[in-house]
């Protein structure tokens, strides 16, 4: 993900369009494009501010809360597969992807391995 322009860019831009200047005009005079320039206008208007949002930051795992529900599944049926435990979560409305279950297994640090040596 790029990093957004500087406030000092963006001061600039709504000012020159504050004095009257057509957004396209800015646009080509800095070097940014319109949807920029109406956008940054739109922010400045509703906030006061032009300083961008915020960026990235930690997303909850979906399957968090059934964890309990998850690990004790396993036990239960230590054969179960990564679809076979998603259709299980479906049929308890919990609606997620085989990859959302797949990585939440690998961060719990739970694999299955088919080899009966192993079990």
């Amino acid at each position: 993900m790029t990093r957004p322009y500087s406030n000092d860019l963006r001061e600039r831009v709504v000012e020159a369009v504050g004095s009257g200047e057509t957004c396209r005009a800015v646009a080509a005079r800095f070097g940014v494009s319109v949807s920029s320039v109406v956008k940054w206008c739109q922010r400045h208007r509703d906030t006061g501010s032009v300083a961008p949002g915020k960026m990235g930051g930690h997303k909850r795992w979906v399957l968090e809360p059934h964890r309990e529900f998850i690990i004790d599944a396993i036990g239960r049926t230590p054969h179960l597969t990564v679809r076979g435990l998603r259709d299980l979560l479906a049929s308890r409305g919990i609606m997620v992807s085989r990859h959302a279950v797949w990585r939440f297994l690998k961060r719990e640090g739970l694999s299955f391995k088919k080899n009966p040596v192993r079990r």
